[in-house]
């Protein structure tokens, strides 16, 4: 039957030969062939926890290490499939200072005092994008880097 199918759609002289209602039976044997494939999509992946950032690629270690007084900010770069943003890495900013570079998947619990600072990013294709994160020990501390549709990076804060 699929080979019927198949062999009426390649052969454009067959097709012109058949009755109007034959050529409307193949089409429609095509689509249901094209929706039954279609419900065969990609299903999405298990949730993963974010990984560490691995401590060989942390430039300025003083920025991770608990203290009194300072509160746990943590930074995290969002899965994506997408090819293109996928393996670039994402260098991050605090106040001006680069502290690491962020892979696909990868997080860093940064430890700063209460106030405000600058919280930027960056790839090799874009200019640092930082936003002003107010340090609050009353609040859940969280900033997402991920990459918009036009492939630049972003930074948001994210509150739970």
């Amino acid at each position: 039957m699929a080979l019927c199918v198949f062999r009426a759609l390649l052969e454009p002289a067959a097709i012109a030969r058949r009755s109007y209602g034959a050529v409307l039976r193949v089409l429609a044997l095509t689509m249901l062939g094209v929706l039954a494939l279609a419900g065969c999509g990609e299903t999405p992946a298990t949730p993963v926890p974010f990984k560490p950032v691995p401590a060989e690629r942390i430039l300025l270690p003083g920025y991770l290490q608990p203290g009194e007084g300072l509160v746990a900010v943590d930074v995290r770069r969002e899965r994506t499939g997408n090819v293109i943003v996928k393996f670039r890495d994402a260098p991050l900013y605090v106040d001006g200072k680069q502290v690491t570079d962020l892979m696909n998947g990868e997080h860093v619990v940064l430890h700063l005092p209460p106030g405000v600072h600058r919280i930027g990013v960056t790839t090799q294709f874009d200019p640092v994008v930082e936003i002003h994160f107010v340090v609050d020990q009353r609040y859940t501390n969280r900033a997402s880097v991920s990459f918009d549709t036009d492939h630049r990076v972003l930074i948001r804060r994210v509150g739970q």
